[in-house]
């Protein structure tokens, strides 16, 4: 093993962010707009992971928790159905249980409103966000504006009062309500059956979220930024101050230490004796490359809860959620499901050049991540289990990272996002 780094060898790095997708990439370029010596790690390539994998979608009005009043009725009809939008594994279903009687509990009337406020806090400004991080890199383009297209086959169920649109234009959301042929307009690929859809505006959607990942990753280098593609195996704080990881290549230390390593932060934090209440949710896409048909906007199928959106490498149809555990074999099941529901969404779709792709989500019962100094252990910052709102939270999660390591007061109350929130200690 290589003997650690100490604070005195000249270039070492002043942080170091442990998860190159893409809250670790906008949390590594917020530190380096800083002018902190910033080094990126990662096994895989950055923004190629779970962050590779999303719909795309690139809302401020992602202000709508998972879990809300009487989900619980819907899940068994999910669970019963091979092409919903939810599957447990029945030998997991055990270990998941606890899980999901919190996840459930999150959701009561009196809790949604303070979720949604800390949703909003994270995802408000992520358009501009992201336009400020791809301004000179020359792909500026592939974020572009987009409504986001909620369709239902029922016309009651696009339905401007329910309770996550109500929450939505608490947040300011602009949204319309339109008919069967005002949608046909609007997006003539999609299928007949639908008969109304609430548009949400003032939003955008990423035309390669991989490619995003990639560009942002160049431009950190640009500025001085270090990216290595080594596997952490664990972390310890170090008796002088400051943190040591461990990889492949040895032992190094760190004065600070940002976790942004998804779902496999809560494992590395176990080692520290945190145990954090968090699942490896499991989503699939499938991504037809030559489809014969165009989405001009973000689409919802409320009916069975997935997305579709055309994007550089063909139309994207993404969703779902499966819970089986980490490193799982893919199940081939939930990918035919969302191939099939695609061709059900739109009727002219070719499917025949079709790529899939899996990725784990790191979800928390209230469907917030974990943002801030670690309780107990001084240094380590979190920046992970954003679920399904990575790609939202991440430019906003990135600027509280930068704010936190270099010691910039952060005039916002950061307790709902606390890293032990779910244990019984103080904040």
């Amino acid at each position: 093993m290589s003997t650690p780094a100490t604070p005195d060898v000249p270039g070492s790095p002043d942080v170091t962010v442990l998860g190159a997708g893409i809250v670790g990439i906008c949390s590594a370029l917020s530190l380096a707009g800083r002018g902190l010596r910033v080094r990126l790690i990662d096994r895989d390539a950055p923004g190629q992971a779970t962050s590779y994998g999303n719909a795309g979608i690139i809302s401020p009005w992602s202000v709508v928790p998972q879990s809300m009043p009487g989900l619980w009725k819907k899940v068994p009809g999910w669970l019963l159905d091979p092409l919903g939008p939810v599957a447990v594994k029945p030998a997991y279903l055990p270990k998941v249980a606890p899980w999901g009687l919190r996840f459930l509990s999150e959701g009561r009337a009196g809790r949604i409103q303070e979720i949604s406020d800390a949703m909003g806090f994270l995802c408000r400004d992520c358009v501009e966000g992201f336009r400020v991080h791809l301004a000179g890199t020359g792909h500026e383009d592939l974020v572009q504006d987009s409504y986001y297209v909620h369709a239902s086959r029922n016309p009651d169920e696009a339905d401007l009062n329910s309770t996550g649109n109500r929450l939505r234009a608490a947040q300011g959301a602009e949204m319309e309500r339109i008919g069967a042929a005002e949608l046909r307009d609007l997006e003539p690929a999609l299928t007949p059956e639908f008969q109304a859809a609430v548009l949400i505006k003032g939003q955008a959607r990423a035309l390669s979220p991989g490619r995003i990942g990639t560009v942002l990753a160049e431009k950190l280098q640009s500025v001085g930024g270090e990216i290595l593609q080594q596997t952490v195996r664990g972390i310890l704080p170090a008796q002088t101050g400051g943190w040591t990881y461990t990889t492949e290549a040895g032992q190094e230390w760190t004065p600070k230490l940002v976790l942004a390593m998804g779902v496999w932060s809560g494992e590395l934090l176990k080692q520290l004796g945190i145990k954090i209440p968090m699942e490896s949710e499991r989503g699939y896409h499938v991504s037809f490359k030559n489809p014969g048909v165009a989405l001009n906007n973000s689409i919802m199928d409320m009916d069975m809860k997935f997305v579709a959106s055309s994007m550089e490498e063909g139309l994207r149809v993404a969703g779902t959620a499966e819970f089986a555990g980490l490193d799982q074999p893919l199940n081939q099941k939930r990918l035919d499901g969302l191939a099939e529901l695609a061709k059900a969404l739109l009727p002219d779709l070719q499917a025949g050049d079709m790529g899939t792709w899996s990725g784990q989500r790191p979800s928390l019962p209230d469907s917030l991540p974990c943002i801030g100094e670690v309780e107990g252990f001084p240094d380590l910052i979190a920046a992970f289990g954003h679920s399904h709102y990575g790609l939202m939270m991440a430019p906003k999660t990135g600027r509280l990272v930068a704010d936190i390591v270099s010691g910039t007061p952060v005039n916002e109350d950061l307790a709902p996002f606390r890293a032990r929130r779910y244990e019984r200690i103080k904040a």
